[in-house]
């Protein structure tokens, strides 16, 4: 990984298409019930941020596979940082809705 690569911006649509490849994996958006009822990415679970503790309902193992988006990619950093220190140990922050160009549920 090279210095700029700090900077890159998770691309939604690539992980997106990860987690379609990655068996029992799972699609977690961490924006508010609110905004997920507004559109989200199909096949996606809701979990607040606020209520990231509420995983184990979700994903029992820590080496579960989750990817992990929000609105503009700010929570989902901050819900990957607070995940890792809850011992998952395949969590990768997606991005945004933001820029998201497939479809919506």
């Amino acid at each position: 990984m090279g210095f700029f690569d700090l900077f890159r911006q998770p691309d939604i649509n690539q992980g997106v298409e990860e987690y379609r490849a990655v068996p029992q994996a799972i699609l977690l958006d961490v924006r508010t019930p609110e905004e997920y009822g507004g559109g989200h990415v199909p096949g996606s679970m809701n979990l607040p941020l606020q209520q990231i503790e509420k995983i184990t309902a979700i994903a029992e193992k820590k080496e579960t596979p989750l990817f992990v988006y929000c609105q503009s990619g700010a929570r989902s950093r901050q819900a990957v940082s607070l995940l890792q220190r809850m011992g998952y140990e395949n969590v990768n922050n997606i991005g945004g809705m933001s820029a998201y160009r497939g479809k919506v549920e």
